[in-house]
């Protein structure tokens, strides 16, 4: 799926999307690192021109092949638009912003956990994306106005309390798990991967390495068909499945999330066999994921307040006094 057009005056990307999805109407979605466009039951988006193509591929068979959990892709293939990476997906219902009682956290949770159940061993998996996310978001500060100067200190600060790993953290590229079965062995081979029900033999105790999503948050949950699945593969991979928990947790830990949607989504989270945090003491594995969270979502905030030229709001100045929180913290132990 190749789009071409030699017309100066032709649309932009976003209209150029909308072609691939087909005729009539659409809508833009999304146009930040990525842009996504609706037309009918179809969405298209545009991956960032330094996408890893290779692990997009692979992202793309995990999805395929885990029916039930994650959105399967419309087209098994990556399409190029304008020079841009390209996926098609079927369209769904996203959450309903407006009504943060109705969000499905327990739904979310259980779909995490069945996630998290999924066998690694012999998959070509990209690694996940989390810490990456933070490092780029941090990134994201330099060369602010001097009027942001004590926001990004303090983000800064917490930064360097996390560890080395997550500081240095890089996009990465196409890896495989320890084992590897001859029959999956040929380069670039994902075969379907088989879920087991959390609570079965199969799902055994927490595994080495994770399937993870590596972004989640509920932006990346929709109903389809009748059922809640997950979307957005960009950062899927083998990781540490406490960081798909880490979002909520920086939230709820901010006092921005209500004590009462965290314990739903934790406690469905662990009723469903969830395997990335201990059941008496879930904080030991989120600790540091949280911390990331908290510097990412406070880096992103301010970094976008900065480019709009505008002083900070209650929410991302809530954000920036968890991250001063988190520098003495670590400064008293």
């Amino acid at each position: 799926m190749t789009v071409r057009d030699e017309d100066a005056s032709a649309p932009v990307l976003a209209r150029r999307l909308a072609r691939v999805a087909g005729e009539g109407s659409w809508t833009l979605l999304k146009n930040t690192r990525v842009t996504v466009v609706r037309a009918g039951d179809v969405v298209v988006k545009a991956h960032p021109p330094e996408t890893d193509e290779t692990a997009l591929a692979a992202r793309l068979r995990l999805a395929a092949g885990l029916p039930g959990v994650l959105l399967p892709p419309a087209s098994a293939e990556v399409g190029h638009v304008d020079g841009r990476p390209v996926t098609v997906w079927p369209a769904g219902e996203p959450v309903d912003p407006r009504d943060p009682g109705a969000a499905p956290w327990e739904p979310a949770a259980e779909l995490l956990a069945r996630l998290h159940a999924a066998p690694v061993d012999g998959l070509a998996l990209p690694p996940a994306g989390g810490p990456a996310r933070v490092v780029r978001a941090v990134a994201l500060l330099d060369g602010l106005d001097a009027a942001y100067a004590a926001p990004v200190a303090v983000i800064r600060e917490a930064f360097g309390t996390l560890p080395r790993e997550v500081r240095t953290a890089r996009e990465g590229t196409v890896a495989r798990t320890e084992r590897m079965d001859a029959g999956t062995a040929r380069e670039g081979a994902a075969p379907p991967v088989t879920v087991p029900s959390p609570r079965s033999p199969d799902g055994g105790g927490p595994p080495r390495a994770w399937l993870t999503h590596g972004d989640w948050h509920l932006g990346q949950i929709i109903r389809y068909q009748g059922e809640w699945l997950l979307i957005d593969v960009d950062d899927l991979g083998a990781g540490v499945a406490a960081w798909d928990l880490a979002r909520p947790a920086a939230w709820y830990a901010t006092g921005l999330l209500d004590p009462a949607a965290w314990e739903r989504f934790l406690g469905a989270y662990l009723a469903a066999g969830g395997s990335a945090v201990p059941t008496g003491d879930p904080w030991r594995e989120l600790d540091v994921p949280a911390r990331a969270l908290t510097v990412q979502l406070a880096a992103t905030a301010v970094a976008a307040a900065g480019t709009e030229g505008r002083p900070l709001d209650e929410v991302e100045r809530a954000l920036v006094s968890s991250c001063g929180r988190i520098t003495r913290t670590a400064a008293a132990q």
